[in-house]
Order: C-alpha cells, then sequence, then structure tokens
C-alpha cells in the first residue's frame, strides 16, 4: 500500500492451513507490515514491525484453538549514519513483543500464554 510518510506499508490476509484435521485449521490472519522513518538532527529513526492477528476461534472434537494478536514493534536509531559509518549499517534501539493467547493457546492460570516483553537492540547490517 502507497501510505504518504511510510517507507513500506502491507496488509496481508491468510488462511491457515494445518496437516491433517485439527484446531486451527481454515482460520483467517491478518498481519501488517510496516516501516517509517524520522529524521533526527543528522540521523534517523526506524519504526518498523508488524503484527500477526489470528481473528477466528476453532473448535472441533479434538480441542480449541483461540484466536491470538502478536504485536512487535521496534524503534531504532542510525547510529551508524550518525558516526559516519555508513547509512543503514548500524542501529541501537529497542522492541516491545506482545502476544496474547501464544499459539492459539487460550491465558490461564495454570498455564501462562499471555506474552508482553521488551528488549533493547543492537542490529549490525553487514
Amino acid at each position: 500500500m502507497n501510505i504518504p510518510g511510510f517507507d513500506y506499508f502491507q496488509l496481508n490476509f491468510y488462511q491457515r492451513q494445518t496437516e491433517g484435521n485439527r484446531p486451527g485449521d481454515g482460520v483467517w490472519q491478518i498481519t501488517p507490515v510496516w516501516s517509517y522513518t524520522i529524521p533526527v538532527g543528522n540521523s534517523n529513526v526506524l519504526i518498523d514491525g508488524f503484527m500477526d492477528w489470528v481473528v477466528d476461534n476453532d473448535k472441533n472434537a479434538r480441542g480449541t484453538y483461540h484466536a491470538n494478536l502478536h504485536f512487535n514493534p521496534q524503534v531504532k536509531y542510525d547510529l551508524g549514519k550518525a558516526l559516519h559509518w555508513g547509512e543503514k549499517q548500524l542501529y541501537v534501539g529497542f522492541e516491545y513483543d506482545y502476544w496474547k493467547n501464544k499459539y492459539g493457546i487460550e491465558d490461564s492460570g495454570a498455564f501462562k500464554t499471555n506474552q508482553d516483553t521488551a528488549s533493547l537492540l543492537v542490529k549490525y547490517h553487514f
């Protein structure tokens, strides 16, 4: 999709197919993917990431697959460009990772499947 200001923005739709008759077969997934660059001083901040949203619950004789959401944005500063080492080669930043009902398994007190974490990152492209 050509959205003003974005480096790219994609919106993908999938119908999941499993091996055999099991929960989760035929459910739909929507996956936006994006990248957005913001000029900051003599460098850039890059905000990119994806989201996987499985929109359907599915139940059959073999069990239940729950709708789930996986959201993973990253915010990175182009340190390589700021240090004149080369644009888009060295990034520093952080990412946030959120996954509700990971792998389609409903979160419960007995079995936690909701994931929520942040990470610092250094990315070097060569």
